[in-house]
């Protein structure tokens, strides 16, 4: 449930001067206020409006508002066990952000990364496979994906020292996949 009403109010703004504000029109944030979930150019112009986070437009219930950075560091190291195994190295670290349910942006992040790796290690394995490599061949896809595994190690490696020092994280990418 958003709580687009709350934030507008906290501003003492209208509907009016927040679709003035926001640039979109007073249908559009009557139906947000109803229940349709804003997305897009939408979304992004109530948060730059209200001056606000996208995780504070939401309730509780919907998004975890309070952040464990220590649970969100667990999570982002739980992929290191599971470093070799593309697919294991995203579905681990979300298992655990729902037990723990810390879904926020920092999780949704470090998820998309290791979806990405993923994808980007099953596509040299299988452009490898495909190919069908000579032993020369072979020997190059394999060290290339040994390569690929220790820069996911460095990247899940240097996220997390920037968690424990900064509360966010060094590689952070500009969107999400969750």
């Amino acid at each position: 449930m958003l709580r687009l009403v709350e934030h507008r109010e906290k501003l003492n703004l209208t509907q009016k001067e927040l679709s003035k504000k926001a640039g979109i029109s007073v249908r559009t944030i009557q139906r947000i206020e109803s229940g349709v979930v804003p997305k897009g150019y939408t979304l992004k112009a109530l948060i730059k409006a209200l001056d606000i986070d996208e995780v504070d437009l939401y309730q509780k219930d919907d998004i975890t508002t309070e952040t464990n950075y220590n649970q969100v560091n667990i999570i982002n190291l739980s992929s290191l066990f599971v470093v070799f195994i593309p697919v294991i190295s995203f579905i681990l670290p979300l298992l655990i952000t729902l037990i723990q349910k810390q879904m926020n942006t920092l999780t949704k992040q470090l998820i998309t990364i290791q979806i990405l790796w993923s994808v980007i290690m099953i596509t040299v394995y299988l452009t490898g496979s495909i190919l069908h490599l000579e032993e020369l061949g072979r020997n190059i896809a394999i060290a290339f994906l040994l390569f690929l595994i220790l820069i996911n190690v460095l990247i899940i490696i240097r996220n997390s020292i920037e968690l424990n020092n900064n509360n966010k994280l060094y590689f952070n990418l500009k969107f999400s996949v969750i």
